[in-house]
């Protein structure tokens, strides 16, 4: 098994998720804004007053007014060994499996086998990466908390430490069955849709392989992503971010965020996750083929 795809993607993994990390923040900490906008026929209790949901814009200004511009960049170690764990397992097993089932003879890829690879490669992916996406979550969204009740993590890796000694090592993998099914949803929906466009895209002799190509399809595969991905990015967050004791799993969030904010709060911060995702898989796919070229003849 070549190591080559895992370096290729791991290098442009890690140069979207810095480049698009403010992004990133601003989309955890919308998703953790809790809104009642249901009438109290479709809600435990009647709506509570709560202070309005903050756009993406209005929230990044007053995180950089309150907190300063390096908040935005809050959890970017963590992103960085997320990236390093998570997105090199994905993308590099993505193209393994990619090259084992590509007709040899037509040098093309059913999109199901791109699905499978996809599912597969994230399920993994996920798994290991989990530990750093919680310890990122935290991060992000502790400026958003009353300074008594901060955590004020140092670092990636004084937060995973602190986890495991004060809430257990299984505090590491919390959440980790939504991160393994957003992850494979994520890398089967980005992954694939970014191939399959971009087949369509020179299959039909609309542009050439170069630039226009990459970016159209890679845009097209972040917007698939989001749509895809948003309701359970939303529960993955909470749950990472929880307290152990606010709620008896994911299931528990999910309902509780559906019957007293509506089913469109699963689709909370779907304006930032796509102002996010498609810089993040544009530059991600860019990246990645520019290295490619870069190291192609190794």
């Amino acid at each position: 098994m070549s190591l080559k795809g895992f370096f290729e993607g791991g290098v442009a993994s890690i140069v979207a998720g810095c480049t698009t990390h403010p992004l990133d923040l601003i989309k955890v900490r919308i998703q953790l804004q809790e809104t009642s906008t249901l009438r109290p026929a479709f809600a435990f209790h009647a709506p509570s007053a709560m202070p309005p949901p903050s756009g993406p814009i209005s929230l990044g200004v007053r995180i950089v007014q309150s907190e300063g511009v390096s908040a935005l960049f809050s959890g970017v170690s963590a992103t960085v060994l997320r990236q390093t764990l998570y997105s090199t397992t994905r993308m590099g097993l993505y193209d393994v499996l990619k090259r084992r089932w590509t007709d040899p003879d037509h040098a093309t890829m059913p999109l199901s086998r791109k699905i499978t690879a996809g599912l597969l490669a994230g399920g993994i992916g996920a798994a290991v990466g989990n530990p750093a996406d919680v310890a990122m979550v935290r991060m992000q969204a502790d400026g958003r908390l009353p300074p008594a009740e901060r955590r004020k993590y140092k670092g990636v890796f004084d937060a995973i430490r602190r986890m495991a000694n004060q809430e257990g090592i299984g505090s590491l993998w919390r959440g980790s069955g939504l991160t393994v099914n957003r992850a494979m949803i994520v890398t089967a929906s980005q992954l694939a849709s970014y191939d399959q466009f971009k087949e369509t895209i020179l299959g039909h002799g609309w542009m050439e392989d170069g630039l226009g190509t990459h970016v159209a399809a890679s845009f097209a595969a972040g917007f698939v992503a989001s749509v895809a991905s948003n309701p359970i990015d939303v529960i993955k967050t909470r749950v990472m971010n929880m307290k152990p004791e606010a709620f008896n799993g994911a299931f528990h969030c999910a309902l509780h965020t559906v019957r007293t904010e509506g089913p469109l709060a699963l689709y909370k911060g779907f304006f930032p996750t796509i102002s996010r995702q498609g810089p993040f898989t544009v530059v991600l796919f860019v990246t990645l083929e520019q290295v490619r070229k870069l190291l192609k003849d190794f």
